[in-house]
């Protein structure tokens, strides 16, 4: 497999997860905070593989497996804030009290909702989509490094 068709592989990967995750959203799912992070890495991803694909060279490979170690990272801490094993942002992990609301703001209705960082709204063989976020966002990383190893002279096919 040739460096181009790896790079290929792996910003086509994160480009899929982000479908997914816009998917999942349009299906009802808002996302919190901590989820929208983890699609920012996705995004420079998937920028740093046509980068990749139009000027070669070892080095955009390396930014490519770095974003997807950063989103998987981030996967692993929103999944350890969703099972208690640490805590999350204040913002949006029921961290901040209540001082200084009236009970009309505890009743209201209106405004926006916040979505919790520590609740799981969605999972599929006892794991969360940050848990499959960070699952297929490091087996992305193994490609980019993958890619990395390739030697120079594979990077263009004929």
């Amino acid at each position: 497999m040739t460096r181009n068709m790896l790079v290929l592989l792996a910003g086509a990967g994160s480009f899929a997860l982000l479908v997914g995750a816009y998917l999942f959203q349009a299906l009802g799912y808002p996302p919190c905070a901590m989820c929208l992070w983890q699609r920012w890495p996705h995004m420079a991803a998937i920028v740093i593989a046509a980068l990749a694909l139009r000027f070669g060279g070892p080095a955009l490979p390396v930014l490519g497996a770095a974003a997807a170690g950063t989103t998987g990272g981030l996967g692993v801490y929103h999944t350890g804030v969703e099972r208690g094993w640490w805590a999350g942002p204040s913002s949006c992990s029921g961290g901040g009290g209540m001082q200084g609301m009236t009970g009309a703001d505890l009743l209201a209705i209106e405004g926006p909702r916040v979505v919790m960082c520590d609740q799981v709204s969605w999972e599929f063989l006892a794991l969360s989509m940050a848990s499959w976020n960070a699952v297929a966002s490091f087996g992305l990383m193994a490609i980019w490094i993958s890619a990395v190893m390739i030697k120079a002279g594979s990077s263009r096919t004929a």
